[in-house]
């Protein structure tokens, strides 16, 4: 049975109302005017929000709103639609608008709907612009790619970063703000709970965050990991990812989950601890991290793991500062460079970043004022910037701002807030 025209209209209808009355956070992103786009990220990341934004800036542009096909395929009312109702879609768009011009088409978690690729591969054969958002593996996988074929554009849409999370709490900062007792304050204030909470918009609207964060993660961990990749035994997937959790900061392979798990009683195999990684990476839970300097092979198997958001590792750890600033750091870096671009090294040295199109190496120590954290932390600086000469050597810390020398290398030591501030 085909899904009825009328509730389809009525579902374009109510959609076109509730984006001429939005008023929302823009966010840093530039669009190409003539691609197709992927937005693909966490749930509740925001990526239906970037295709409000751009529907904005079209109808800004002098674009009419009955150009634009927007379809939110989470509707209820299209709970029933499957592939062969797809087309009806733009059917009843050309129906209501009374021309042949093509629309600009928004399509909103099409992945529920079984064969989406191939439809939207056929609009962009035929030269409509598509916009699409989705946030499980499907949207991710090599296969979607290949069916894609280069025809759209791929957009990892992170949390927010601190800069984009002030402007949503609506704090502007004079010049000079950081002259200002007060101003410095709301801007510290705003950090705390950014650095413990994370950035996740909805976050910012919540005074209770962990309850909020603990509800998002259970729709994580159940819906976008165990429903979808028909995981059987969730409490080994729930223990593997608490696991890496536990893990961040350090280099970790798929053999040392496998010991940890089976020192807690439970059977399982490297192949599938490689399998649950895989899925919670998917799902934009984790990000994974390569070591520059291994082998191809150790590449693979042994990296080290990130959560995308601060707020969510929060809910695993106890004493957690140190654990989460080094997180921030890793997904500021992700975001800032892009993923590919972000490496750590560890082979006869240690560094915890390295951006080679940067040349910049980074180390994350909560405070460097112990000597022999100074020394551990710096070393490793010296020894790679020695062979690789020019490198931006650089410390993150909690608070803590310094310039040190030796052997005639140079490392800047600053503090995360004003690196965030300054990036």
């Amino acid at each position: 049975m085909s899904i009825n025209k009328d509730i389809v209209k009525q579902c374009i209808i109510d959609k076109r109302e509730e984006i001429l009355s939005l008023e929302i956070v823009n966010r840093p992103i530039e669009f190409e005017e003539s691609a197709n786009y992927v937005f693909v990220g966490l749930r509740r990341v925001g990526k239906t929000y970037m295709l409000y934004q751009r529907v904005l800036q079209l109808l800004a542009a002098g674009i009419s709103i009955k150009d634009i096909l927007f379809v939110n395929f989470e509707d209820e009312r299209l709970s029933e639609i499957n592939s062969d109702d797809l087309n009806t879609i733009l059917e009843v768009h050309y129906e209501m608008s009374g021309t042949d011009t093509k629309p600009i088409l928004f399509f909103d978690e099409i992945q529920v709907v079984d064969y989406w690729d191939k439809f939207v591969r056929r609009l962009a054969d035929a030269k409509y612009t598509v916009y699409v958002t989705g946030s499980n593996a499907k949207m991710l996988s090599s296969d979607v790619a290949t069916t894609l074929g280069g025809r759209f554009l791929i957009c990892d849409i992170f949390p927010y970063s601190f800069f984009e999370y002030l402007n949503a709490k609506s704090l502007e900062l004079p010049d000079n703000w950081q002259h200002s007792t007060i101003e410095k304050a709301k801007v510290s204030a705003a950090f705390n709970d950014y650095f413990q909470s994370g950035g996740l918009p909805e976050t910012i609207y919540f005074k209770n965050k962990r309850s909020l964060l603990q509800s998002l993660y259970q729709k994580i961990y159940l819906g976008d990991i165990c429903a979808r990749n028909n995981i059987r035994n969730s409490k080994i997937m729930g223990l593997t990812i608490k696991k890496l959790a536990e893990s961040v900061k350090q280099p970790t392979s798929y053999n040392r989950i496998q010991n940890i798990l089976k020192s807690t009683g439970n059977n399982i195999t490297v192949g599938t601890v490689a399998e649950y990684i895989y899925y919670a990476v998917n799902s934009w839970l984790i990000i994974p991290i390569e070591n520059g300097l291994a082998k191809i092979g150790d590449r693979e198997t042994v990296k080290k793991y990130y959560f995308i958001d601060n707020g969510i590792l929060n809910l695993f750890l106890i004493d957690a500062e140190t654990t989460l600033l080094e997180n921030l750091v890793a997904v500021t870096l992700c975001r800032k460079y892009g993923r590919d671009n972000v490496c750590y090294l560890k082979s006869n040295l240690e560094i915890d970043f390295y951006l080679e199109r940067e040349n910049t190496a980074i180390q994350v120590s909560y405070s460097i004022t112990d000597m022999d954290t100074r020394e551990r932390e710096t070393a490793s600086l010296v020894q790679f910037a020695k062979k690789h000469p020019d490198t931006r050597l650089l410390v993150i810390t909690m608070s803590e701002a310094d310039i040190i020398t030796i052997d005639n290398q140079t490392i800047k030591v600053v503090p995360v807030l004003d690196w965030l501030m300054n990036l």
